[in-house]
């Protein structure tokens, strides 16, 4: 066959370049990162020496540091993975200057230099930062799952619990029940271990879940992780559950580069003010408006983002359940402020009675007066109750009234959030595959995340500046 092009004999000697770095373009990624771990103080970032068994000299830090930023840019994250790819891949070679660890080198140096990787990232947000990357004020924060070393059948709930307690002990019961039958030795014909050695297993398993159940009702959200402890059931889509890890992070709208992040294993719920302040830090301005989903509404939370000078945009969800029982909806109440009073559908007043302190909030109650209420025609549509229908209103609602005003004036905020926050993390999981962290408990999990982040912000600059002026950059 002909007219197709064809490839070079195997067994032609040919003439390689001379030098290594030929083969590597101007434009390569590797020069970047080349350049941006040569010009940092690993040292005082936290990094350890990597020393040998052996008693030769052990690898620089910098070293075995660009050859996981290259893995996580390049979706190579196992340490086995990166052993072979610094033996063959043109572009390793020539960042690692032809060394090649391996993997118990590797994957020790990210267990033991959590905190020098953490740093490392904060530096590249800071070099961000001082390229004004951040002159928006604008910042949207979300949590996203990501999957844990552990599986749901190796995750304890209480109810979970019972259930296996419930069906070891009928096993046990069902062996003690052969035991006592005249059939006894045909029983044991039929398998080849004897009953009371699957009893003592039994009772083995028995006690160990027993164990596990002390475990559980100490935790405070009453489950237990038995692969990694720190890792939690959490809902992920819909009604579906997964173990995994809730990664907070906070974006800059203009960039869309992850300007701080946090591993956590709960969900979004009062993560709002915490997350927002790392943000702060990391641009270095405090008048700065987060944009979050309503899985964060929390009033305590959201007066705290406001008092460090924030202003928070967060769309509150219905959970009321008024509609399921066919009455009003809170929201048909309305509030005058200037009498400090509510008024109900009926254009009847609902004034003040008093203030009461729970779970340390002030709240104000507020109610009709008796008679009004129970001759009132829309009665039934207002409470299931005799009892006058009560509004509580916390002492410093005003503020989240403000900000729902706010949100109205901004309609395009649930938009911007969508576009900016979800775009990293579907390139970061995109990166993963279809797979989970490969490491364990926070400390380790939170430095595997670093990682991410780092490579995910180390392409955004790429794509941003280009990689010649990122060098440019770097290097001043």
């Amino acid at each position: 066959m002909t007219g197709f092009i064809e490839g070079e004999d195997r067994a032609q000697v040919t003439l390689f370049p001379e030098a290594l770095d030929d083969y590597i373009t101007e434009e390569n990624s590797v020069r970047v990162i080349d350049v941006f771990i040569d010009n940092l103080d690993l040292s005082k970032l936290g990094f350890k020496t990597v020393s040998a068994d052996t008693g030769r000299p052990g690898y620089h830090p910098s070293s075995l540091l660009k050859l996981f930023i290259y893995g996580y840019l390049n979706r190579i994250q196992s340490s086995r993975r990166l052993e072979r790819e610094a033996g063959r891949n043109v572009e390793l070679m020539w960042l690692m200057r032809r060394l090649v660890p391996d993997f118990k080198t590797i994957a020790d140096f990210r267990k033991d230099n959590g905190k020098g990787i953490k740093n490392t990232c904060r530096t590249f947000i800071n070099l961000c930062r001082q390229l004004n990357m951040f002159t928006d004020t604008l910042v949207t924060i979300d949590g996203s799952k990501f999957k844990a070393v552990n599986s749901k059948e190796n995750n304890y709930t209480p109810k979970k619990l019972q259930f296996h307690i419930a069906r070891v002990e009928k096993h046990i019961d069902d062996y003690l029940k052969q035991l006592a039958t005249k059939d006894q030795e045909e029983s044991r014909v039929a398998d080849d271990r004897p009953i009371e050695e699957k009893i003592d297993g039994l009772k083995k398993k028995l006690a160990e879940l027993k164990a596990l159940e002390d475990e559980i009702n100490h935790q405070p959200d009453n489950q237990v992780s038995t692969t990694d402890p720190d890792s939690r059931l959490l809902v992920t889509q819909g009604m579906s559950r997964s173990v995994c890890y809730n990664v907070q992070s906070a974006v800059d709208t203009k960039h869309h580069l992850i300007i701080t992040h946090e591993v956590t294993n709960t969900v979004d719920r009062n993560q709002l003010c915490r997350i927002a302040k790392k943000a702060q830090d990391a641009v270095g301005k405090k008048d700065i408006t987060v944009i979050a989903d309503k899985g964060y509404f929390s009033g305590t939370d959201i007066k705290d983002t406001q008092d460090a000078g924030m202003t928070p945009l967060v769309p509150k969800g219905d959970t009321s359940g008024s509609n399921k029982k066919g009455i009003f909806n809170r929201s048909r109440f309305e509030y005058d402020a200037g009498r400090d009073r509510y008024i109900c559908p009926a254009k009847q007043e609902l004034p003040y009675r008093f203030t009461s302190v729970e779970k340390g909030q002030m709240l104000k109650r507020y109610w009709a007066y008796d008679p009004t209420c129970r001759v009132c025609s829309m009665k039934p549509q207002c409470s299931n109750s005799k009892q006058p229908r009560r509004i509580t209103r916390w002492i410093h609602q005003n503020r989240l009234e403000k900000m729902e005003k706010q949100l109205s004036s901004m309609p395009e905020s649930v938009l911007i959030r969508k576009q900016t926050v979800e775009h990293p993390f579907g390139t970061i999981k995109c990166w993963m595959g279809a797979t989970h962290f490969l490491t364990r408990r926070f400390k380790n999990v939170s430095t595997e995340m670093s990682l991410h982040v780092l490579a995910y912000n180390l392409r955004r600059m790429m794509s941003i500046l280009g990689p010649d002026k990122l060098i440019e950059a770097m290097a001043a």
